[in-house]
């Protein structure tokens, strides 16, 4: 039985394990298991593999994307430049173990974006700097999109939420959240922006995925903005995952 998994502290909700034993039993795939290891410290992480050697591959959540670097042998062109990584495969060869970092968000996010891009769509204004928007940026950067970050804080963004007014708006016409806030159950939340200067050629992309449709979401649809929740994302980089660990059994 090859073993996958998901690590990261805590792990009490997790779309990854239903999906992937439902995608298991869908295509009677019978030799492979996923499971949850929520660990509290990352260093507990080579405990899993190192005496198993039915573990082929990881996925890793919060906390602990960018800390697992230090443990890993490689990473993937994307994976350095992001600084994070959301897969890992293992690859054993006599008694060496050899881990490998991706970051499969970046190739969610490009994949799920791309088709609602549109000539106006020529500036982004990204909410949010934490590990969730690296891969975001790192796909502005990749489809040559110019963008802002906006933060609490001026020391941690190139702008503050009072900071923006019509004309940031008006010229940024692709807003990304990539901050919690609006998450369930929080759901009377989002991110503190001047909702008022929307229009019909925004694009609101929202990473969250519960609820379905947030509040930020919600004020973008009543402004006739194009929207998006970040579900979409969420089954490219399970199936991009999947992609990869196959490539190692």
């Amino acid at each position: 039985m090859i073993k996958l998994g998901l690590i990261g502290f805590p792990l009490s909700h997790s779309f990854s394990k239903n999906y992937y034993l439902t995608k298991f039993e869908t295509e009677n795939i019978t030799d492979v298991n996923y499971d949850l290891y929520a660990i509290e410290d990352i260093h507990m992480f080579p405990s899993l593999f190192l005496n198993d050697e039915k573990f082929k591959g990881f996925n890793v959540t919060i906390p602990y994307k960018q800390s697992v670097i230090g443990f890993l042998d490689e990473l993937s062109i994307e994976a350095k430049e992001i600084g994070a990584v959301n897969c890992i495969t293992v690859q054993r060869e006599d008694k060496e173990i050899h881990l490998k970092g991706y970051n499969t968000d970046a190739f969610g996010f490009e994949k799920s974006l791309t088709p609602l891009l549109k000539k106006d769509h020529k500036r982004a204004l990204i909410l949010g700097n934490g590990g969730a928007a690296k891969a975001v940026l790192y796909t502005c950067n990749k489809l040559g999109i110019p963008y802002s970050i906006v933060s609490r804080t001026a020391f941690s963004g190139d702008l503050t939420y009072k900071d923006l007014n019509k004309e940031i708006i008006d010229n940024h016409t692709i807003i990304v959240n990539c901050s919690p806030v609006g998450t369930s159950p929080t759901v009377d939340q989002c991110p503190e922006i001047p909702y008022d200067y929307i229009t019909n050629k925004h694009l609101l992309y929202d990473l969250i995925y519960n609820p379905q449709e947030t509040l930020f979401l919600k004020k973008g649809k009543s402004k006739s903005a194009t929207i998006k929740n970040g579900y979409e994302m969420l089954l490219l980089q399970a199936d991009k995952n999947w992609e990869i660990w196959k490539e190692n059994f």
